[in-house]
């Protein structure tokens, strides 16, 4: 039930009983610090799944998301009335959402002003155009990859690059001087700027700055709309107050740092942009069913009135996750993301010799946001067999199939030939909701044991390729 109602992608293979991202829809006893790739289901939430599913298969699909979006409000402290929810079934679908939302606002279409499609995902540049993304959708829809769905014209797209060409971090400064010329050339030709930002890509980043957030909304008002890539969900309940202050749009998925099993996610859309949506396209109807979007939607009854109960039961889970975690005291918190930093750096780092990434453009000068210290990439080209994305790849998924999964490498070290190796690790809010219940002394010993272990495993590898 679990791997039903989503794309190709969230499908086992009949050998491993794994997905293409090395993850699986039940507990599984695997060292796993994969969080910004994907998750497995925590054995507490299965157990939750085990126990609601029959209210859930109880209730009306409606009745069911409507629920959750009254615990999604509560748990991110959301007032009523200031946002509505739109689920979809993964963070690539989600893009569909943002466009929704300003469709028709312009005669000239839609400029969609991506940030850093390499650190958020691949297929969020079709999505983000108003196209398809893969050969099939969440509804069953059989459909071509790039093809633009029916209703969805004109879109245009830009990237706006994150990482400069030696692979570091580009400034917030840079980054919004060029969403300022994406903004006025779309004004100028009379269409409505979709201008995206990110906060916490594949390697932590969060861009551009509030500062320059501000800046934009001063000099531009309400002739462009702002949406937050937050997928990640490495984000608080005060940022998200922030940027429904400022009146944007935020993307959140479940199955990342919150831990549920892939592929689910919402997004939060502030009252005031809903309430001037347009009809929705009419080739939502091969995407989304209608219970998905809110009652008061435009649009809506003309999307298929099935149910998809695997969804349901992946964002019960996520709810789930989340509502634990919110009720964990930030000293503890705190305590247990700086164990993990300690023991990153004591037990993998320094043993290995190798070099975080940094997860801004100042250096450690930049504090980074708490939230963001849960995840750390790790260049790995130091080593043996490691100095490529081609061996970090192969290394993963060694890893995987070994008991130990890591977050996938990402394109964010440049050598003189070509990309160098990295790998993610981060932490999950089970792992975190687990811990919470130790005494730190114990918290550490975990940690510092995990780490050892993953550092091990690398070397083991390495040595294997080098003999």
């Amino acid at each position: 039930m679990l791997t039903g109602g989503g794309d190709a992608r969230i499908r086992l293979d009949s050998a491993t009983g794994l997905n293409r991202y090395f993850s699986a829809p039940y507990p599984r006893d695997v060292l796993a610090y994969s969080s910004s790739t994907i998750s497995d289901i925590s054995a507490d939430a299965f157990d939750h799944l085990l126990a609601c599913l029959p209210r859930l298969e109880e209730l009306s699909y409606a009745d069911a998301l409507n629920s959750f979006r009254s615990r999604l409000a509560h748990a991110l402290n959301i007032p009523q009335g200031r946002a509505q929810i739109v689920f979809a079934p993964s963070g690539t679908d989600l893009e569909y959402v943002a466009l929704a939302c300003v469709l028709g606002r312009s005669s000239g279409g839609v400029h969609n002003i991506l940030l850093g499609a390499d650190e958020t995902g691949s297929g969020c540049i079709h999505s983000a155009h108003g196209r398809y993304f893969a050969k099939e959708t969440a509804t069953g829809s059989k459909c071509d990859p790039a093809e633009t769905v029916p209703g969805c014209r004109p879109v245009s797209l830009v990237d706006v690059k994150v990482r400069c060409d030696r692979g570091d971090a580009r400034t917030s400064e840079q980054i919004t001087a060029d969403i300022r010329r994406e903004i006025n050339s779309a004004l100028r030709r009379g269409a409505h700027p979709l201008v995206h930002c990110v906060h916490g890509s594949k390697t932590g980043l969060v861009l551009p700055a509030m500062s320059d957030i501000d800046a934009l909304l001063a000099d531009y008002g309400d002739t462009f709309t702002l949406v937050v890539d937050a997928c990640q969900a490495r984000i608080t309940t005060p940022a998200i107050e922030k940027y429904l202050d400022r009146g944007a749009i935020i993307l959140m998925t479940g199955s990342k740092f919150i831990g549920a099993p892939p592929f689910n996610g919402w997004a939060i859309v502030p009252a005031h942009i809903s309430g001037k949506a347009h009809c929705l396209p009419d080739g939502f109807a091969t995407i989304f069913r209608s219970a998905e979007w809110p009652d008061c939607w435009p649009g809506r009854n003309a999307l298929p009135s099935t149910s998809n109960l695997s969804l349901a039961l992946r964002l019960e889970a996520a709810i789930f996750e989340l509502e634990r975690f919110q009720q964990i005291e930030m000293q503890k918190l705190t305590a247990m993301i700086d164990a993990f930093e300690r023991a990153l750096e004591e037990h993998v780092i320094a043993p290995l010799a190798i070099r975080r990434v940094l997860p801004s453009a100042g250096g450690s000068k930049v504090e980074c946001p708490i939230e963001m210290r849960t995840l750390l990439t790790l260049d790995m080209t130091q080593l043996p067999s490691l100095s490529t994305i081609e061996d970090a790849q192969a290394i993963h998924r060694s890893l995987a199939f070994d008991g130990i999964r890591l977050g996938q490498p990402v394109k964010c070290v440049r050598k003189a030939d070509g990309w160098g190796g990295t790998l993610r690790i981060g932490l999950s809010m089970p792992q975190l909701i687990r811990w919470a219940g130790l005494p730190l002394t114990e918290c550490k010993a975990q940690l510092a044991h995990d780490m050892s272990r993953i550092a091990n495993a690398i070397s083991q590898q390495v040595a294997l390729i080098q003999r």
